[in-house]
């Protein structure tokens, strides 16, 4: 079942947010490279790597329903970072933003009588709590820490070991 204009539009403003999320996790990336924390660094990339993978969940799925989705446009990120606290409450600031967006899209699905959007849906509500939870994780570690170089360096090298995944899923 083909998606109304209007859903049409608003699952492609999700795939235009989805690839800001990217550009923000890539743009924290560089922030951390800049303080020797490539660990960080190489965990952030790889979130924003998998911030194109959930657009492209997206994108499959207008393009199974025979809608055409369309990129928005999108300005540098603006994010301010200091600290590594700052680079991951920027994080999960934005993560927020991608959670409340998915449950407005859901909310719009519902309204259209689109049930076929449900599983996908469904999925990335699951998905965002746990990258919210993750996120929020990551700052609570980081307060915890504070400035201390010898914590930094040992969450900095837990973080670089996350397992790299490909932007196709």
């Amino acid at each position: 079942m083909k998606l109304s204009a209007d859903l049409e539009k608003a699952f492609s403003d999700q795939i235009t947010l989805e690839f800001e999320a990217s550009i923000v996790y890539r743009q924290l990336a560089i922030e951390l490279d800049a303080m020797d924390l490539p660990g960080m660094a190489a965990w952030l990339r790889h979130q924003a790597d998998e911030e194109i993978v959930h657009a492209n969940k997206f994108i499959d799925h207008l393009l199974d329903r025979d809608n055409h989705p369309k990129i928005g446009s999108q300005e540098a990120p603006s994010v301010k970072v200091l600290t590594v606290l700052d680079a991951f409450e920027a994080a999960y600031a934005h993560e927020k933003k991608v959670s409340e967006s998915i449950r407005e899209l859901y909310r719009s699905a519902e309204s259209d009588g689109d049930l076929d959007s449900r599983p996908l849906l469904n999925w990335f509500l699951t998905e965002q709590i746990e990258e919210e939870a993750t996120v929020s994780e990551i700052v609570g570690r980081v307060e915890l820490i504070k400035d201390d170089g010898p914590g930094l360096l040992r969450l900095d090298e837990e973080l670089g070991q996350r397992p790299t995944r490909s932007t196709e899923g």
